[in-house]
């Protein structure tokens, strides 16, 4: 079944529109990520128990992506960046995936994950290329940084622009089309398990598997999407790219 949004008009006559249901869900995400940065990390000690040794996990797991991008000396500075990427994005990936609020009447979505609309990972990924083009600018120079596009020979510059598009898109489209897709197949399969007694049977078992195959995506597709972001930021950044 296809679900509508509640798209309201910030203001009557200027032309922009808001997907309500998306303001909702980047709120949720934005406040568990929150959430979980500060419980672990409100009573550190020099000797980590409990929820501190997750932390300090998941920051030498951003350290290990960006050293495999860039020299930390010049990544460090970025650790902040991708620690909040990956939580981020791997929470608003799970967000969807025990379940989905329709209301009124099956026509408008409230409750999925937020990275399942094109919308948001495309912003995602528009936010960014942009940080690497602000950093790159930033930390070489403007001279510097507009002489990179015509490396190694000037006549890669056009290639090197659509480049450019082709990062953006590919880094939001593909967070976004593996996140859909799971979504969907679990509505399909909820579909099934309330259709009969037998459907209920027959899909129990696919889709507790796929919800356990769903957050090994998540997670990956997290991981990518902080690695990529990584990659390209050591492009722009790094003397040695």
């Amino acid at each position: 079944m296809e679900h509508g949004a509640r798209v309201v008009e910030v203001i009557e006559g200027s032309g922009i529109y808001v997907n309500l249901g998306n303001v909702l869900m980047i709120s949720v995400a934005t406040i568990i990520t929150a959430a979980i940065a500060y419980v672990c990390t409100r009573n550190l000690k020099m000797k980590p128990t409990g929820v501190q040794n997750f932390i300090e996990w998941v920051v030498d797991f951003v350290k290990n992506i960006i050293n495999s991008a860039m020299d930390w000396k010049t990544g460090g500075r970025f650790l902040m960046l991708g620690l909040t990427l990956i939580m981020y994005i791997f929470v608003s990936n799970m967000l969807g995936l025990p379940f989905s609020v329709v209301l009124d009447e099956g026509h408008e979505l409230w409750w999925k994950s937020p990275t399942a609309d094109p919308t948001i990972t495309l912003t995602l990924a528009v936010m960014v290329v942009g940080l690497t083009h602000y950093y790159a600018i930033r930390m070489k120079g403007l001279s510097e940084y507009g002489k990179d596009f015509f490396r190694p020979v000037g006549f890669l510059f056009p290639i090197k622009i659509i480049e450019e598009f082709a990062n953006t898109l590919t880094l939001g489209l593909r967070l976004y089309g593996n996140i859909y897709a799971g979504e969907v197949l679990l509505t399909l399969l909820a579909g099934l398990a309330t259709s009969s007694v037998f459907g209920a049977i027959g899909a129990a078992i696919p889709m507790i598997a796929w919800q356990g195959f769903s957050i090994f995506i998540g997670a990956i597709q997290a991981f990518i999407f902080t690695m990529l972001t990584m990659v390209y930021m050591a492009h722009k950044v790094a003397s040695d790219h």
